[in-house]
């Protein structure tokens, strides 16, 4: 199924969430949308590493990474594992690694950039499940997000097909 656009999203929903336009353009799919499952780390990429693992049933994956620019915190591992793994993206306020391995897999991803260090796993502890504010949007479980080239929007619950 193709995700509907975000420009006709936002024409016909006046209450979608529009993200600030700090993201880049990752992984293999630049077209992506599901319900969204939140995440809030700092430089340690264990509980990513935890939900890539599992089934991702077509969701995305919302990884409020503080901004951080001193490590990738999804790699060419974790995005295979997300795609082997039926996540539609990933979104990340912080950077990813391995571009270029990203860019082979079924997936979406949105990152503040690419940084080619590692995260250091256990160096932090994280939440699952909270509510995240960053790029201007409030991410709540289980709302809709949708990306393109446009941009990532956000709405309540998923648009009805049409």
């Amino acid at each position: 199924m193709t995700s509907p656009a975000t420009t006709d999203l936002c024409d016909a929903h006046p209450e979608v969430q529009v993200c600030e336009p700090v993201f880049q353009i990752f992984g293999g799919r630049v077209r992506f949308s599901g319900p969204l499952t939140t995440l809030k780390v700092f430089e340690d990429n264990t509980l990513i590493k935890q939900a890539v693992e599992s089934p991702g049933e077509g969701r995305v994956l919302v990884v409020d990474g503080g901004g951080s620019q001193r490590c990738g915190l999804v790699g060419g591992n974790l995005a295979v594992s997300a795609a082997a793994n039926g996540w539609a993206g990933i979104v990340v306020y912080g950077y990813i690694r391995d571009a270029d391995e990203l860019a082979e897999q079924a997936l979406g991803v949105r990152a503040l950039g690419a940084f080619p260090r590692r995260s250091e796993r256990g160096l932090h502890s994280g939440q699952v499940g909270r509510t995240v504010v960053f790029a201007g949007v409030v991410f709540r479980e289980g709302e809709w997000l949708c990306a393109d080239a446009d941009g990532v929007i956000v709405l309540p619950e998923a648009p009805a097909a049409g």
